[in-house]
């Protein structure tokens, strides 16, 4: 019999995790994973976890399945959190998601998983695996979950062959309706509880005032850049070759801040992501404005008017070397290779037509057409026919 361990987070789509895997006939052991317990920087009285970790332990108990929560707090403050300030004191804009995922889910939590003597470990993510034997050996496959509005195959973009292999993900097959009715009709607690928003890790916290608490207000300027910037409109010169083009269009545009015009002050550039447009607090435009670059070392804001703004959008990025992830190593691109691909750059980004070149010092993703708010530490993931094949970080 085999032996899987779900990850219970206390909410509807793991408990049909674990409900399914009983069903199927394996041994089945639910871990909640504490992630959180610094409470000095839970702003609302709320303490999610704990109620969360109670969920759990209910449909455990329903389910008849051995039970217990795992603190991984240490872990998940040196490996996400403290890597999420130091990015954005750099002015990137990380995705715990993403590396919660790599880092803690199928890394720690699966180390902990192996010594209770698992052959896999499960969880509630909305994607699936498939497997094909190539020149002998099993290669494994993250696909799409058949839910389009729900696919979650991009947060698990930094996945390994390893932890593909030891991975179940049981609800990929289903849509979320059909989730909550297996639930419902297992009498099972979560049935109707609300899908957590926020934070993987903090639940009720919004971000900027999670940050607040580490990275110092301070105030700086909003700088309006006007949509007929010089920039915007010189003509492209002529390229002896296709790196050196690419080079240009994934080059972001610079600002100074004589460029445009102070319409406002903000209290720390770090807080703020570009294609952001909610807390500037800047009236008097016609249509919204919307932050198209910030500059951490000025503490500047820079700033366009209306989602049209043509300094939000770029439609070449590069990735280096060293954050470059195939997930199907057997199809590395070499430098000077190329690969047609659908690629999304945000989770809930419908995906798009793009190439990927490979050159010497990195692999740039070149859109057909132009995204909007291509932002450095963000993922990118490429696919091929619903498999998630690579990402990497966008430098």
């Amino acid at each position: 019999m085999k032996r899987v361990v779900v990850g219970l987070s206390g909410g509807v789509d793991s408990s049909v995790t674990a409900h399914l895997l009983k069903e199927e006939g394996y041994e089945v052991i639910g871990l909640f994973m504490k992630n959180w317990h610094d409470d000095s920087v839970i702003i609302s009285n709320e303490c999610p976890w704990l109620e969360d970790s109670n969920d759990a332990m209910i449909v455990a108990e329903k389910l008849g399945i051995p039970f217990q929560v795992v603190d991984l707090s240490e872990e998940y403050k040196e490996r996400i959190v403290d890597y999420m300030f130091a990015e954005y004191e750099k002015g990137r804009t990380p995705n715990p998601d993403v590396l919660c995922n790599r880092e803690i889910k199928f890394d720690v939590f699966m180390d902990i998983a192996l010594k209770l003597g698992a052959d896999y470990v499960a969880t509630g993510h909305y994607c699936r695996k498939a497997e094909e034997i190539i020149d002998g050996k099993p290669i494994y496959k993250l696909l799409a979950g058949k839910d389009t509005n729900k696919d979650q195959s991009y947060f698990l973009c930094q996945l390994s062959q390893e932890q593909l292999a030891k991975a179940l993900f049981p609800i990929g097959e289903l849509t979320k309706p059909e989730v909550r009715e297996i639930a419902k009709k297992a009498d099972l607690i979560t049935a109707e509880k609300k899908d957590s928003q926020g934070l993987c890790f903090i639940g009720k916290v919004r971000l900027p005032e999670f940050l607040q608490q580490k990275l110092q207000p301070k105030e700086g300027n909003i700088v309006q850049i006007p949509s007929d910037f010089s920039q915007y409109i010189k003509e492209t010169p002529k390229f002896e070759n296709k790196e050196a083009t690419l080079n240009y269009f994934a080059t972001k545009f610079k600002y100074l801040e004589e460029d445009g015009k102070i319409v406002g002050k903000h209290q720390g550039a770090h807080y703020f992501t570009k294609g952001q447009r909610k807390g500037l607090n800047v009236g008097g435009t016609k249509e919204a404005l919307y932050v198209i670059e910030t500059d951490v070392n000025t503490n500047t804001i820079y700033t366009g008017e209306g989602k049209n703004h043509p300094g939000l959008y770029r439609n070449t990025l590069l990735v280096s070397n060293e954050e470059i992830h195939w997930i199907r190593e057997d199809l590395i691109l070499k430098p000077g290779e190329t690969m047609e691909v659908e690629a999304r750059i945000r989770y809930r980004q419908a995906l798009e037509k793009a190439t990927l070149h490979k050159v010497q010092n990195g692999l740039y993703v070149q859109f057909v057409n132009k995204q909007s708010a291509i932002q450095e530490g963000q993922f990118v993931a490429w696919y091929k026919n619903e498999e998630l094949l690579g990402s990497g970080v966008i430098s």
